[in-house]
């Protein structure tokens, strides 16, 4: 399928007639609907729209330079494995890659923990760097058997945070305060990669159905950052394919018949997507590729007739987490020129048991959320940045705060810690998923107790959910990271889920063409 998309391959074209004539409307213009369009034009579709609600296209991509002409990525920041990634291999094939980084995945945070990073603890004190690299690769191991599927019974129906304790006690390594106190330094950083508030969240068994690619998480995009990638889907799309500033407010679909007084005729689109300014659009088709969180907002409303209960299920069941960034800007660099990373290890951290148990309910870890805040790693490109991540509820709660104080909060954090002279902020952003009107939130994640596999399956099936003589079939398509049960979370989830829905009209007419 990427070979068709990057290629153009004559094997990908449809000859039917009904292929040029039909009617496909694509909603959302990220990483998605963008390959999905893409595909469908090449497959000889050509009456393609992308209605996307925002005025910004790629979604949960969002490339900027704010602080010079080198690129910040407020939004998906790694391609997640090389070997048979589509995007990657896109990058490669259109000369997107420089030299870089790769971090290995099932250690699955945000920066890769090399000896160049530096752990203080609270007070200003550095970790020894060999009690690091020990705990460290324990819990890669662990959280490698979770991903591979290969957990005792006895941890299976165990969260994942619940795994980790269980076997990290079961270390000599546990015996120390500061074993401890890194683990959960680790566990906080996974958070990051779940987009979860915390690993209880999340199921230690199911995480075993996400595959990872080879290579580990690799950051070695070019000057244009992933908008490169973006501008290669947009230059195999038509001109005015894409219209902007158009939020979809409702979903009409199996309109076979309008009433008419006492007289029904027979309509020729059974589908009408209407916009929140009330201009719509009829279609044979419709590829929904909003976030599950934009669905678990408007998902009830949005649709006439209802999704069927499979589908709400699963969009209520499954975990849609906040992931942000915060980007510090100096006048000059303050770090020693060996340093990566400068990660906070707490003494008593949010990730700590018994410290979530007392806080799963009231807001009293509203007072030190910044607690969540993992660290802060250098950016590439930018010798005067550093970049902190915070995930789940306590990034809901940054996003509430202005940006001068939460800036102000991590110049103090530091300082304390490492004890440094640290200059004041000179700029600063902060992205803000969470309360982002058209995504609310960043990636997917599966909760503890759900069967993540039904769940995304039940996602991606296409409306109506059975074939009937009386009913259009696939007059609502669905595609995202959320849809898909072995890449979710990734950009190369997401194309492949749009080219999987593009193949889905690409082979029903197809076989329809082929039909006496």
């Amino acid at each position: 399928l990427n070979k068709c998309m990057i290629t153009s391959s004559s094997s990908c074209l449809v000859s039917s007639v009904g292929s040029r004539d039909a009617k496909i409307v694509v909603v959302g213009a990220g990483f998605a609907g963008l390959a999905a369009a893409s595909l469908l034009f090449q497959a000889g579709f050509q009456n393609v729209k992308i209605l996307e609600g925002s005025r910004r296209i790629g979604g949960r991509i969002h490339t900027t330079r704010p602080f010079s002409k080198n690129v910040i990525e407020l939004g998906a920041n790694w391609i997640h494995g090389q070997e048979g990634n589509p995007i990657y291999q896109l990058a490669k094939d259109h000369d997107l890659l420089v030299e870089g980084i790769s971090a290995n995945k099932v250690m699955c945070q945000p920066s890769s923990v090399t000896p160049r990073d530096y752990f203080f603890k609270e007070g200003g004190k550095l970790l020894c760097a060999g009690n690091i690299d020990q705990v460290c690769s324990l819990f890669s191991k662990l959280t490698s058997k979770a991903f591979e599927s290969e957990l005792e019974d006895r941890y299976r129906i165990l969260s994942l945070g619940g795994y980790l304790d269980a076997a990290f006690a079961e270390s000599p390594l546990a015996a120390s305060e500061d074993g401890w106190r890194i683990f959960e330094w680790c566990k906080r950083s996974e958070c990051t990669d779940e987009a979860s508030s915390s690993l209880y969240e999340v199921s230690a068994s199911e995480i075993g159905y996400y595959i990872a690619l080879e290579g580990g998480f690799f950051n070695s995009l070019g000057p244009g950052g992933y908008q490169a990638i973006l501008d290669v889907f947009l230059e195999s799309l038509p001109l005015q394919t894409i219209l902007m500033s158009k939020p979809v407010k409702s979903i009409q679909w199996d309109l076979n018949k309008k009433s008419l007084g006492t007289e029904s005729r027979e309509r020729s689109h059974p589908i009408k997507i209407i916009c929140e300014n009330e201009e719509s659009f009829e279609a044979d088709h419709v590829i929904v590729t909003v976030s599950l969180g934009v669905l678990k907002q408007h998902a009830g409303a949005m649709f006439e007739p209802a999704l069927p209960k499979s589908k709400m299920d699963a969009i209520e069941r499954l975990g849609f987490g906040t992931v942000d960034k915060i980007f510090l800007c100096f006048s000059e660099r303050f770090w020693p020129e060996d340093c990566a990373g400068i990660q906070l290890v707490w003494d008593e951290g949010p990730e700590d048991k018994a410290v979530y148990g007392s806080q799963t309910e009231g807001d009293g870890w509203k007072k030190t959320w910044f607690k969540k805040i993992c660290g802060f790693d250098t950016v590439a490109r930018h010798p005067t940045v550093l970049c902190g991540w915070i995930t789940g509820r306590e990034a809901l709660h940054m996003e509430t705060l202005q940006d001068g104080e939460v800036a102000d909060i991590c110049v103090k954090l530091l300082r304390s810690f490492t004890g440094w002279s640290v200059p004041d902020v000179s700029q600063v952003l902060i992205s803000k998923w969470g309360s982002d009107p058209w995504v609310f939130g960043s990636y997917t994640f599966v909760p503890h107790m759900v069967n993540g596999v039904k769940e995304h399956e039940a996602m991606a099936a296409p409306l109506p959910l059975q074939n009937c003589l009386s009913l259009k079939p696939l007059q609502v398509l669905f595609a995202g990271e959320a849809t898909h049960v072995n890449f979710y979370t990734t950009t190369h989830g997401a194309y492949l889920s749009g080219i999987r829905e593009a193949q889905r009209l690409i082979n029903h007419y197809s076989d329809k063409a082929l039909c006496p």
